[in-house]
């Protein structure tokens, strides 16, 4: 694992920016689904949304979102999101699975949540 600088919060996952400025982030999930064979069909369709919000506001503008279709084929998959948000000091961004399959999804060790400063 690797960290450096005073942002990153590992025990709530959340990073608080310690200047305003703009920042780069990015998140890479590895995800195993555990649904019972007999019921690969069901996902079809399904849909998981991964996003970046600043304090935990995903409903506004200001977030980062991929959505990813899930197969019915296959456990693992994995799924990313980039890009550059502007937070003002002392706010926060973290990282949110929205899950629409219906059953359980569960992140694997790997996955990582990643920030740096651009500039102010």
């Amino acid at each position: 694992m690797f960290h450096r600088g005073p942002g990153l919060n590992l025990t709530s996952g959340q990073y608080t920016a310690p200047i305003a400025g703009y920042y780069a982030f990015t998140s890479t999930l590895h995800i195993v689904h555990r649904e019972p064979r007999r019921n690969r069909q069901r996902c079809r369709g399904s849909r998981l949304r991964v996003l970046i919000c600043v304090q935990s506001y995903c409903q506004h503008n200001s977030n980062l979102e991929t959505i990813s279709q899930l197969e019915s084929s296959g456990d693992f998959f994995t799924i990313s999101v980039t890009g550059t948000l502007y937070l003002q000091a002392g706010q926060y961004a973290s990282v949110f699975v929205d899950n629409t399959a219906g059953f359980p999804l569960t992140v694997q060790s790997g996955s990582d949540f990643s920030a740096v400063l651009l500039g102010v």
